[in-house]
Formats: structure tokens, sequence, C-alpha cells
């Protein structure tokens, strides 16, 4: 196990790598603390939960609402729950979203942490404080920033995860490469998601990679501000279709990204959107998807990155280098057009 703490504007956050599930219970008193966790984690590791209270969520994007949140926390009163107690989020993205606000709003906060389950919310769901739901089809509408105490890898919760969501999270550490670390990207290119799945050494180096890069990027930008920005790469239109055409997060999300790489070569002479393009099928991921564009615009103009009537977009000046800019929709509108119709 390796652990390293960082420093955040509001306290500090501690990431114990290849760890053990079995060591929560030092960071946590067992007897008040409550692990929020969905079906599918809970039926795969139900003995990992012995001795625990534990709340089990239904799986999936649908359920990430306020109406799920409000069952939470009916059942944290029913139980007991008092300032003093202890929330631990034990899931994907979904999982970690939703404890992670219930820990913000019940009885005005309560300390928590996090026991990522897939690659996705390793490598980003779990890191840099952003806690909320959906409303509607309107993605993490709701919610607020405030970082937990820890995160915990235990990377044998990755051997039950199916291999489509395996794909799913590759989408982010393929994001991180394109807008922060062109090695990385390289490396990407020399392997396969096989590679990572087989060698758990490279898997626990590349995990690490991408969450403490995320967790810098955070670091110097907590309230997204400015430099955090940049995550939102691939994010814009992704958002805006996932929802709407029930789409995994990191399909929508390469969907994306190949917009957006595209978006650059219009506007910044980008070079390489057809080197991400060949990167993200390689990794399982769609390029291209057919959409109603004037939908998906409409959807970006409700978006929280929306200023007036512009949208604040993250474009490409090379692999490695992310950079935002603010765009109109007649920017998008013909790029994107040309891009759906590639799709099926």
């Amino acid at each position: 196990m390796v652990s390293k703490k960082l420093a955040f504007s509001s306290k500090d956050v501690t990431y114990y790598f290849d760890a053990a599930f079995e060591h929560l219970e030092k960071l946590v008193p067992k007897e008040n603390t409550f692990i929020i966790t969905d079906e599918n984690v809970f039926r795969k590791h139900e003995k990992k939960f012995k001795y625990w209270k534990v709340i089990v969520a239904p799986a999936g994007e649908p359920y990430k609402n306020q109406h799920t949140v409000d069952n939470i926390i009916e059942k944290l009163v029913e139980y007991g729950a008092d300032r003093k107690s202890y929330i631990v989020g034990v899931g994907g993205g979904v999982i970690t979203d939703m404890a992670g606000y219930v820990a913000c709003i019940y009885m005005r906060g309560v300390a928590f942490g996090f026991v990522p389950t897939s690659i996705l919310a390793m490598v980003d769901a779990s890191i840099g404080g952003k806690n909320g739901v959906d409303v509607g089809v309107y993605k993490n509408m709701v919610g607020l920033i405030r970082q937990p105490d820890f995160l915990l890898y235990d990377y044998s919760f990755l051997k039950t995860l199916p291999k489509e969501e395996w794909i799913n999270g590759f989408a982010e550490i393929i994001k991180h490469a394109c807008i922060k670390d062109a090695a990385m990207f390289k490396l990407l290119e020399e392997n396969t998601p096989a590679s990572f799945q087989k060698d758990k050494k490279l898997l626990n180096k590349l995990v690490q990679r991408n969450a403490l890069l995320k967790s810098k990027v955070v670091q110097q930008d907590e309230f997204e501000q400015g430099d955090r920005k940049l995550l939102n790469y691939g994010h814009t239109l992704g958002h805006a279709i996932e929802n709407t055409y029930k789409l995994p997060h990191g399909h929508a999300v390469a969907i994306g990204m190949v917009a957006a790489a595209y978006l650059s070569a219009n506007i910044l002479q980008f070079k390489d959107a057809g080197k991400i393009a060949t990167l993200i099928v390689k990794y399982g991921l769609p390029a291209f998807y057919k959409y109603d564009v004037d939908k998906a615009l409409q959807m970006m103009m409700s978006d929280k990155k929306r200023f007036k009537n512009e949208i604040h977009y993250v474009l490409l000046e090379k692999i490695g280098k992310g950079v935002v800019r603010p765009l109109k929709v007649e920017d998008i509108q013909p790029v994107i057009k040309q891009l759906s119709q590639q799709g099926k």
C-alpha cells in the first residue's frame, strides 16, 4: 500500500493506493459508519460488507437523483446516524457522487470518504470534491464542492468489473492525456486495455498517475475558476447527449472528445484530431454517434459552463495542452453536424 496526503483549501485528503478494503476499519469507527453502495457492488462483494452498516441503492445513472438521496437520508435517520457519523461511498461514479452529496447535506454535513470500485471512479469521479445529482436529463445540475477525508483503492473490486465498465473508465484516462500528459497519451498508444487488466503494477501506475494528475489540477483551482475547467474536455457535448440517449458516461465523453478535437482543428489548427479518434476506437469507445444536433446544442446552452450566449469549451492546442475558449453556437454547429452524420 502507498499513501499520499494532498492539501486542498479546506482539508487534507489521504489517498491509499493498492490497499485492501479491510484497511477501512483503521480509518473510520465501524460502529458509527454507514456504507452507501449499489445493488451490483453489494451482490458481487457481499462478504466484504459483513459486520458493516450498509445502505444499498439501486444501480445506475437513472437513479442518481434527489429521490434516491431522500431514500438514503430516511434510512440514515432510521438507523440513528448523527453528526459524528461517518459516510463511506463504495462504488462507481454514481455512488461516490451521491454518497458525497448525502454526507454534505445530512445534518448540514458529516465526515465522509470513498472506496471507488470502477476505473472511472478511481481516476476521475471520486476525485476533486464534486458531489451531486442529476435533474432529469441535466447532468450534475445540483450539488456542491467538498473534499472527502480519504480515498481507498482496492483493485480486487475490479476483478468483477464488466468489460464495458473497463472501457468506460478509459475515456477519462484518455481525456487526462489529451489535456495535460502527452507522455501518457503515448503510453496508451503503446498498450491496450488488456495490458492494464493483466498487469497489476502497470494498472496501479496508471491509476496513480491519473488520480494525482486530476488532484493537482483541482488543488490549483478547486472551485473551477480557471484550469479545472480543462477537466471538462469532451464533457460539454458528452453531457448534452449522455442521458438523452442513455449512453454510458465514458461513451458520451469519448464522442465529445472527438467533437472537441475537430473543433480544435477548425479553430486552433490542431493537427491530431484523427489520432485521438483512432486511440478512442482502439480502447473500445465510440468516436462518432448520430444524434439530434439542434437538441444537443439546446442542452449545451442549459449547461453550467454556459455564460450568456457563449459556451466555455475545452479545446486542444496540441496533445497534452488543453485550453478554454468561449464559443458561440454558430462556431460549434457546423462541425458537430458533420461529425454526427458519420455516426450510427
